[in-house]
């Protein structure tokens, strides 16, 4: 079908190719030239951050951020059933056991009582993933990290830009993460980024990310000559991706702006279809700012989930599920423990449909979705 509305479609950054033909006719290509420190400085600018390195993944992140903490084999993190799988397979890389918990209902973020139930003297870290750029309720989940002397690791691959009670997401935790994978609001195709506080961490995150050399002292002068320095790998991305995301993150406001009106126009349109199907649409709680990464509806039981994904392709529209439960995913079983079962994981898992956003949606587009989304009847 031709005019098929697809699930998710990249932005195309106007400086894109400019910026990709500048690295071409250059003599640096590799990481760490004009464009990576361009996307920095604009991410810790976004973000508030007080340091923050450009990775080839939100996946890579995490592991840098997991090699920081020197997780090991006798350490246990918390981490959601309800998550994308490097918030697990970072941590098991490592040889640490993760502890799955269950989610809050409401958000599908990790529920703090839940984080707080499954704290042995093993837990060396929990991961928080704001799930569709909405925070976590991260009150309680930092006072238990400090009760327990335990490491946040902020899984922010959603949230650039979200806030908790004025906070910036990612710079919250001890550790935070971001991804610009393209399925993301700023992309680069695949990249990430890692975001700290902490000079000492930075420092060696500098080291680990650069193969453990301490090259990227003797390329600002600091040292002259590099050498092994540390554990590490490959985590620097080429300045073909930090082109293309320093494009992107210089449109971050015309981005979101997009984005937020296809989000808010659905949140207009649909309650009163919702209500009336026992349908539960995506809601923030007063005090977070979301960054209309998704928005999904929470059908009544997994049949409806699945019917209305059908009624929607007939029309020639994609809206998918989304996460399959970390707990009881085959890699979950073995790397693993679930010290209490995580049904409102699953439940959320088998009920959530999530709508197309992409910012060049056109009105006509939208108003497509709304009514087949509309035509949609729950059978009881």
């Amino acid at each position: 079908m031709n005019d098929r509305i697809i699930f998710s479609r990249p932005f195309r950054a106007a400086a894109e190719r400019a910026n990709l033909s500048a690295v071409l006719d250059s003599d640096h290509s590799h990481g760490d030239g004009q464009f990576t420190r361009s996307a920095t400085a604009k991410i810790k600018a976004i973000t508030g951050a007080e340091h923050a390195l450009l990775t080839t993944s939100c996946t890579h992140a995490l592991e840098l951020g997991a090699l920081l903490l020197e997780l090991g084999p006798d350490d246990e993190v918390i981490v959601p059933s309800f998550a994308f799988t490097s918030a697990a397979t970072a941590m098991a890389l490592r040889g640490s056991t993760c502890v799955f918990v269950d989610i809050d209902d409401a958000t599908g973020n990790i529920d703090p009582a839940a984080a707080a139930e499954a704290i042995t003297d093993r837990t060396k870290a929990i991961v928080v993933m704001h799930y569709g750029g909405v925070a976590a309720d991260m009150e309680p989940l930092l006072a238990l990290a400090a009760q327990h002397g335990v490491a946040i690791i902020e899984d922010n691959a959603h949230g650039l830009g979200g806030t908790w009670r004025g906070r910036q997401l990612g710079t919250i935790g001890t550790v935070g993460t971001q991804s610009f994978h393209d399925t993301k609001n700023v992309h680069c195709g695949e990249g990430g980024a890692l975001l700290l506080s902490d000079e000492i961490l930075m420092g060696r995150a500098e080291i680990m990310r650069e193969k453990g050399t301490d090259r990227a002292r003797f390329l600002r002068g600091q040292v002259d000559k590099y050498s092994w320095q540390d554990i590490g790998s490959s985590y620097l991305p080429s300045e073909l991706n930090a082109a293309v995301l320093d494009a992107q993150l210089a449109e971050f406001d015309t981005i979101q702006a997009a984005r937020h009106r296809v989000w808010d126009t659905y949140a207009a349109a649909l309650p009163d279809w919702a209500a009336a199907n026992d349908v539960r649409p995506m809601t923030v709680p007063a005090d977070r700012g979301h960054t209309a990464h998704l928005f999904y509806l929470r059908m009544p039981t997994e049949d409806s989930r699945d019917g209305i994904i059908a009624h929607l392709a007939e029309r020639g529209i994609v809206a998918p599920f989304h996460y399959i439960p970390l707990d009881s995913s085959p890699a979950g079983l073995k790397y693993g423990r679930t010290p209490v079962p995580c049904t409102r994981s699953a439940e959320f898992s088998a009920t959530i449909v999530r709508l197309p956003l992409w910012p060049m949606l056109s009105e006509a587009q939208l108003g497509r979705v709304i009514d087949a989304v509309t035509e949609y009847r729950v059978q009881v």
